[in-house]
């Protein structure tokens, strides 16, 4: 069983209790403008070039033709030649077993801080067999297991993943359809269905909204009506993903955003009930 990572981070302490380890998954149906991972969104291996890295001392193109051009096939070789650290390979195929064990090496961490294994991406849920086949790993040898969604899937995917899992990050981007279409390029219904019924399902679920000015600013209260007594997590905008579009060679669409000021969401989150951690 392989499936197609872009990063495994360890020592994590933002993905859930703990310390943990959190596995990138690659691949994303959604395409919200102010995403901070675009390297995540397209399932294949894709090239990162940081022009301010670069030297142009020509390597690059001793050992492949296209590595300026719009024919780049992300094979990697000019990656492993450059001296400066310009050029990055983001996506590759990996084993269940193989990232098992990279998460063990940490079990003494989990166990001291009450931490474990997250899935996050990406979108997890677009991979649901290799997904399903490292949650069932990660269970079989005890560990705390939590998943960062998007909930764009079918439910029959959630109910393949559910009985593997301690916790469920579930963001909720918006409620109002058309806006919700115009922010991430997906209607929302299939997530809020989802939502509902991960209400009712007896996991652990907290639900999260990133918070964008400009974009989905004027849906705090509608979010945090439909959740209702569950916990929801408000995630201020940030711009780091902005260098990465760049790299990618595309536009960033949510560009002169600007974040908000953490008095701002703090006061947010006291007036509405939601949790805010700096």
């Amino acid at each position: 069983m392989t499936g197609r990572v872009f990063d495994i981070q360890r020592f994590s302490i933002h993905d859930g209790p703990g310390i943990r380890t959190s596995v990138f998954f690659k691949g994303c149906p959604l395409r919200c403008a102010w995403c901070h991972n675009p390297e995540s969104q397209r399932p294949g291996p894709e090239l990162l070039f940081f022009a301010h890295k670069c030297k142009s001392c020509g390597k690059c193109a001793a050992v492949c033709a296209n590595t300026h051009t719009d024919r780049c096939t992300a094979c990697g070789r000019c990656v492993s030649v450059c001296p400066h650290g310009a050029r990055e390979i983001s996506g590759y195929e990996i084993t269940a077993d193989e990232v098992l064990e990279k998460v063990l090496r940490d079990r003494a961490f989990y166990e001291i801080s009450g931490g474990g294994v997250t899935l996050t991406g990406g979108e997890p849920l677009a991979q649901p067999d290799f997904a399903e086949e490292l949650l069932k790993k990660c269970k079989g040898n005890g560990l705390h297991t939590a998943i960062e969604t998007c909930g764009f899937a079918p439910w029959e995917t959630f109910l393949r993943l559910l009985p593997y899992l301690d916790l469920v990050y579930f963001d909720i981007k918006g409620i109002d359809p058309a806006l919700h279409r115009r922010n991430t390029g997906v209607d929302n219904g299939l997530i809020l269905a989802n939502a509902a019924r991960l209400k009712e399902s007896g996991k652990e679920v907290v639900f999260r909204m990133p918070y964008i000015p400009g974009y989905n600013d004027g849906e705090l209260e509608a979010v945090k009506s439909f959740v209702g007594a569950f916990p929801l997590q408000l995630m201020p905008y940030h711009a780091t993903g902005e260098g990465k579009y760049a790299a990618l060679g595309r536009e960033y669409p949510a560009a002169g955003t600007q974040p908000p000021e953490p008095s701002v969401i703090a006061a947010l989150a006291q007036r509405c009930g939601a949790i805010y951690e700096p």
